[in-house]
């Protein structure tokens, strides 16, 4: 394997294990903080949590891997052809080996408690929320994560500097209008981080939601993907670019005459 791929892999994997770190260990220290509960104005302060630690993540290695950290979001870009196919595998293992990492450091924060306060900050299906109202929400989640995704850091019209502020407040976003219903994961690596980790330590672990975290965000992510090339980004207007490169930037290029040119 290329040096330039390992190091894209283990960007994406401490950056999955960061998300997973301080957003689902949020949820843990809310739980302690609040008693065992997570009110409205704790919700927020997880939000920004999550919102903060993704911005972060993607200032700090989005020009090494992309700063993916979401197997939702390297699928939807390998559906729009901005991610090469034949790596998706890879970056999908190290971003759920990073997500396990992440779920293993917050109990050796907190200790095996983590298990009792949320289960090491899992995202579960609230009471009334069934399968399939759950599936649907976290693929509207999704959507609107990707839609930001390909307005800020793919499409090279969008202004530079604002990416990893913008998807994070989009996060952020997300989780303050769906946490109530599904903990707004949007990302199966941050759902079964937590998940697994909770099973590991012996803690009671709804595995019988998990597949709703896995579908939903899939689904919206690649919805959004296309839909944005569709409307936002015709290519009859824009010209397509190529898959995303070796050090997580998005290159495209266009022949104008006997020129090779940028394309933007």
């Amino acid at each position: 394997m290329a040096v330039h791929m390992v190091r894209r892999l283990l960007a994406e994997l401490i950056g999955t294990a960061l998300l997973v770190l301080f957003g689902a260990g949020s949820v843990v220290a809310a739980l302690l903080a609040g008693g065992g509960t997570v009110d409205y104005p704790a919700l927020g302060m997880v939000a920004l949590a999550f919102g903060l630690i993704i911005a972060i993540v993607i200032y700090a290695l989005g020009t090494t891997s992309g700063a993916h950290i979401n197997p939702a979001v390297t699928v939807s870009l390998a559906v729009v052809r901005r991610f090469p196919w034949r790596e998706v595998p890879a970056y999908v293992v190290a971003q759920l080996a990073g997500a396990v990492l992440g779920g293993l450091l917050i109990v050796a924060m907190f200790g095996t408690r983590a298990t009792d306060l949320g289960g090491v900050g899992s995202t579960v299906l609230a009471d009334g929320t069934g399968y399939l109202r759950g599936m649907v929400a976290e693929a509207i989640g999704t959507f609107a994560l990707l839609f930001t995704i390909m307005a800020l850091a793919v499409d090279r019209r969008a202004p530079t500097g604002w990416a990893g502020l913008i998807i994070g407040l989009a996060v952020t976003v997300d989780i303050l209008v769906l946490g109530p219903l599904t903990g707004a994961s949007m990302n199966p690596a941050r759902t079964l981080g937590p998940y697994l980790t909770n099973t590991l330590f012996g803690g009671s672990t709804p595995w019988a939601d998990f597949w709703a975290y896995v579908i939903g965000p899939l689904v919206g992510g690649a919805f959004a993907a296309v839909v944005y090339d569709l409307v936002a980004r015709p290519e009859r207007e824009v010209p397509p670019q190529v898959p995303q490169g070796a050090e997580g930037a998005i290159r495209g290029r266009r022949v104008h005459g006997d020129q090779l040119a940028e394309g933007r």
